[in-house]
């Protein structure tokens, strides 16, 4: 995309340079910046997905785009990992109010980015440019918590979140849980027991007092989670 540097008013640059400079220096909690020296109109971010949530242990990396009327238009904001959310599109784009109709020029980036971050804890379905992931949160949440969690795994974890123009040392910008590259343990999270976990808070216990007693269902269950797994890779 094009820069926007030469058709932005030096007075609105100023701000921009000096918003950016204060969230690299002091960014919201959970989101890394990685400002540009050559194009401030484009701010690469790297959000950590929220504990709770589908989203959990994976980084996900993202962009604003600061077109040539901001801040009179809103920024447009694009995941560059990928996710499977109801306000994500399918190349990246998000749908969020604060981006579109209640957007005003006071709000300032940071704001947009806390919103982005908390649209990880509270899709709308309403608005959802994923219509199978909105429709999913309406009807099946554990189907659609499996479906999150098995991309976030896939694309967010072990140092895959995010390509075009963001760094991409391993030890730059926030990094996933130690456990997160464990094959092992990461095959584990989309189970049955988990998804109801993540979808209700409550009833994923039983599962584990379950296997610890019966060896053999353990086995049946292992199998059944890879099944579900390839399944799952399939509709993906």
């Amino acid at each position: 995309m094009n820069s926007n540097v030469e058709n932005l008013p030096p007075q609105v640059l100023r701000l921009v340079y000096k918003e950016v400079s204060d969230l690299a220096a002091d960014p919201p909690e959970g989101i890394k910046i990685y400002p540009s020296d050559e194009d401030i109109t484009e701010l690469h971010t790297a959000i950590e997905g929220p504990e709770g949530t589908p989203f959990a242990g994976g980084i996900f990396r993202m962009r604003l785009v600061l077109g040539k009327d901001f801040p009179a238009v809103p920024p447009k904001g694009y995941f560059l990992t990928k996710i499977f959310h109801p306000n994500v599109g399918h190349k990246g784009e998000i749908c969020v109010n604060v981006l579109k109709r209640d957007w005003k020029a006071e709000l300032g980036l940071r704001h947009v980015l806390l919103t982005i971050k908390c649209l990880l804890i509270h899709p709308n379905p309403e608005s959802a440019l994923n219509e199978e992931a909105g429709r999913l949160l309406l009807e099946d949440y554990a189907e659609y918590a499996y479906r999150a969690r098995l991309l976030t795994e896939i694309h967010a974890m072990g140092g895959h979140g995010g390509t075009s123009g963001v760094p991409q040392d391993p030890s730059d910008g926030p990094q996933p849980k130690k456990h997160a590259g464990d094959p092992t343990k990461r095959l584990a999270v989309p189970g049955a027991a988990s998804v109801a976990a993540l979808g209700n808070g409550a009833n994923g216990a039983c599962t584990a007092t379950t296997t610890s007693s019966n060896a053999s269902s353990s086995t049946s269950a292992a199998g059944k989670k890879k099944a579900d797994k390839k399944r799952a890779l399939r509709r993906l």
